[in-house]
């Protein structure tokens, strides 16, 4: 009898659950890296507007931020870098040596851009001294945070959670009242308006939703339970409003600090990532917010940030140290807009008034958009853009090369295989607006040739791409692979 129930305790103890997840259980391991890429020599062109805009200083300190996952089959790296857009070529760089340093597979990086307005340009190879360095300063700095990164692996635990922030959230697309519209800067009349001002006698109604979620993956020690990092996201533009003539991470880095704080741990790395935020900013358009000082506005969101993202860090039940990871890649050819005859015909028309009493006749940034349309009547036909699908345990990650609308986002969170999915834009390159075939109908500011570039469905072809890629990553979860 005694020896029948030692045999059946230690069946009991090798089949045990603990037991099997010991044995077939991949055991995930986890590092993160902050690196400061604030811009050492000055002045610097910060791009994003359309006059000159040079910094002179920096206010607050600019980073690469990098998470490196690995559960034994597959490493993946994911960096969120404090700046506009970071060039695709400037991103194959860096990601390049990074492969060299820790072997991570190209295909297997991510390189995502928070998209502040107070960062210098990211591509400059000749040119002024200090542009020409920083971009060496960024290429060194995204390979470095990866590498950082994966030299910190250690076995780690992940858990994912939403938690909503919708009062920071707005559309800046609006119709207007009767009569209100202006011709835009090819003479034409649009439907609506991004940033008609906030009079109540001028603007009616906004032209889409917002999303209001923020979206964390967790990361902490497998033992301890320790923090090591945690990655939002967020669809919203920049908050802006830094001080004048400098550099600024504006409300992404402010975010990073305060939580930080939360978590009480200098080696915690906290980053937010950009969302589908192409026709989303701060501004309440119809409430009369007080005056603020320069930063103020952004301390405010991102004390708010920081505090949903620490609230939907202690919804987590349960960390996991078993998540299994996947991520593929696809590379996506898109037609690029190619200006008619006559809008060719009208550009080079606007381009030879030279009367100024004339010129001042012509619509406001009549004479940018020409430059514009002539530009795409003289380069490439087509545009060649990556979009990545990650898993990571339950958690599906998108990304998107593009600043793209809000309801794109939303289409592919409600349709994902996965119970919670994050979209990220500006990843792997900055490619304009996207906006929806419906938002193209109504015009505006995103959906003008020269600030959008590609066919007017490459919202409809990249999310067909990528909800076939995230029902892949979601049968070979259910396979156990």
């Amino acid at each position: 009898m005694r020896h029948t129930i030692l045999l059946l305790a230690s069946l009991a103890v090798l089949y045990s659950p603990c037991h099997a997840a010991d044995k077939d259980s991949p055991r995930l391991r986890a590092g993160a890296a902050a690196v400061d890429i604030t811009p050492k020599l000055f002045p610097l062109n910060m791009p994003g507007g359309f006059s000159a805009n040079l910094a002179e200083s920096a206010h607050d300190p600019l980073h690469a931020r990098a998470l490196v996952l690995d559960d034994g089959a597959t490493t993946l790296a994911i960096v969120v870098v404090d700046n506009l857009g970071v060039a695709p070529e400037t991103i194959e760089e860096a990601k390049a040596r990074a492969a060299k340093q820790c072997g991570i597979a190209l295909d297997k990086m991510l390189v995502s851009s928070t998209h502040t307005h107070s960062a210098p340009a990211s591509n400059s190879k000749t040119g002024p001294e200090p542009a020409v360095a920083y971009r060496k300063v960024l290429v060194a700095g995204i390979a470095e945070s990866i590498a950082r990164a994966h030299a910190a692996l250690r076995p780690a635990a992940v858990g994912a959670a939403v938690q909503p922030l919708p009062e920071e959230v707005f559309c800046r697309r609006w119709f207007l009242k009767p009569g209100k519209m202006t011709p835009n800067p090819f003479g034409r009349m649009d439907q609506v308006r991004t940033n008609p001002g906030t009079s109540p006698d001028m603007i009616d109604r906004p032209a889409g939703p917002t999303d209001p979620d923020i979206t964390i993956l967790s990361v902490q020690d497998a033992k301890s339970g320790k923090p090591l990092a945690l990655l939002a996201n967020y669809s919203l533009h920049y908050v802006g409003a830094t001080p004048k003539a400098m550099v600024s991470a504006d409300y992404y880095g402010e975010f990073a600090r305060l939580l930080q704080a939360r978590v009480g741990d200098d080696g915690f790395v906290a980053m937010m990532s950009n969302g589908t935020s192409g026709d989303i900013n701060n501004i309440p358009f119809l409430v009369s917010r007080p005056p603020r000082k320069p930063f103020e506005q952004i301390q405010i969101v991102a004390q708010k940030a920081a505090d949903a993202a620490w609230r939907a860090r202690a919804s987590i039940a349960a960390h996991r140290p078993d998540a299994r990871l996947g991520m593929i890649q696809r590379q996506i050819t898109l037609k690029v807009r190619r200006p008619t005859p006559e809008q060719i015909a009208e550009a080079k028309a606007v381009l030879a008034v030279k009367d100024q009493a004339a010129r001042d006749k012509l619509p406001r940034l009549a004479d940018a958009y020409a430059r514009r349309v002539l530009g795409l009547a003289e380069g490439p036909e087509t545009l060649t853009v990556p979009v990545q699908a990650l898993r990571i345990g339950d958690l599906a990650v998108c990304t998107l090369p593009f600043e793209a609308f809000a309801e794109i986002g939303l289409n592919l969170k409600k349709r994902s295989p996965f119970p919670r999915t994050m979209v990220i834009g500006l990843a792997n390159g900055s490619n304009g607006y996207l906006p929806t075939p419906e938002q193209h109908k109504l015009g505006g500011y995103e959906t003008w040739l020269g600030t959008n570039r590609v066919q007017e469905d490459a919202s409809l072809i990249l999310t067909s791409n990528l909800l076939e890629m995230l029902t892949e990553l979601r049968k070979g979860a259910m396979e156990g692979r």
